[in-house]
């Protein structure tokens, strides 16, 4: 009887798989999108990899709570990870803003995945994310944004009262310093904003993302390789979380984020292109700004990352750890 009750046990054991890992995620793309799309191919890659140990459990478009609350809701357990951006964490400190958009800093998103991989950025940012119970997992960068604007914007003289749609916070202060007049407003302001003349021009997202939004339908002018602005999304979990994770599957969550990460770079790389062939065919003139001209934006945005850097420790930490990569590649203003 003992033997058949075990045996039966046994059996039932044997028959029940083992609960999945399942990860609840949240990010403001739109499935649709190029960079939705990427993230689904993601999901994917996980659950094929995992061989559906690990799920993911992905809320697109800020579906749960909005962009800016993302990153407490996975701190605080509603989420298990956050797939926004660091930069919408300024305000807990401004470190956020040198693993967000660092601005006036590197050429090229291989440039900056360099710094995180191989010039000390991932442990450097990863305290800082430690301080609010969550651990970085890595980042994906669209690359350059495109400045568009009704009039030319050819160089540093060209930005002497040219009135634009601005972010908040470090941006404001790098273009008023060089004469411009930032003017901040929500992105969805941005269109009926340009086509009534209250602003001359936005900084609104990249090239290829801003033909979708329908600005060089008013706008004729667009700067192209962008030089000023290339923000960071990132992936992000609660420590508990990740931790909790198998040895395998954090490998896994690792190894796939680095893909999304290069596919997204190089798919918004081609759109890029594709859209800066169409807008000149169209008549829109693409100012791509010379050595000289980077380089006396990237002194100013330089000197204002100081101002920031003196705010917080951490912000110091990261500044420093930017400026010596930045050195050694020579993108340094001097």
């Amino acid at each position: 009887m003992k033997s058949t009750i075990l045996a039966a046990a046994l059996a039932t054991t044997i028959a029940v798989p083992a609960t999945a890992d399942t990860l609840r995620i949240q990010t403001h793309y739109a499935p649709e999108t190029i960079s939705g799309q990427q993230i689904q191919g993601f999901i994917d890659d996980i659950e094929t990899m995992s061989g559906g140990d690990l799920k993911i459990e992905m809320f697109f478009s800020s579906s749960v709570v909005k962009s800016v609350e993302t990153f407490d809701a996975a701190s605080s357990g509603i989420l298990d990870c956050d797939m926004t951006g660091g930069a919408y964490q300024t305000g807990k400190n401004p470190a956020f803003q040198f693993v967000g958009d660092i601005m006036g800093g590197y050429d090229t998103p291989w440039q900056q995945y360099s710094w995180l991989y191989h010039g000390g950025g991932f442990e450097a940012a990863d305290a800082l994310y430690g301080q609010y119970n969550m651990k970085l997992i890595g980042w994906w960068i669209n690359g350059q944004e495109t400045m568009s604007s009704s009039k030319p914007l050819r160089g540093p003289e060209d930005l002497k009262d040219w009135k634009f749609r601005s972010p908040p916070g470090l941006e404001t202060e790098i273009f008023a310093a060089m004469g411009a007049s930032p003017i901040v407003m929500d992105f969805n302001e941005i269109f009926t904003a340009l086509e009534t003349g209250i602003i001359d021009g936005a900084d609104a997202s990249t090239l290829a993302n801003n033909v979708g939004l329908g600005l060089y339908d008013i706008v004729k002018h667009a700067t192209y390789p962008g030089f000023h602005s290339m923000p960071s999304d990132h992936l992000a979990c609660r420590i508990d979380a990740y931790e909790g994770l198998s040895e395998q599957n954090r490998r896994i969550l690792d190894v796939a984020m680095q893909k999304l990460s290069f596919q997204l770079t190089m798919a918004m790389d081609v759109e890029n292109l594709k859209a800066k062939a169409a807008l000149e065919a169209a008549g829109v003139t693409i100012h791509d700004w010379s050595p000289e001209d980077r380089a006396a934006f990237r002194k100013a945005a330089q000197g204002a990352w100081q101002g920031w850097a003196d705010k917080t420790p951490e912000a110091r930490a990261l500044v420093d750890s930017h400026t010596a990569f930045l050195s050694q590649l020579g993108l340094v203003a001097e």
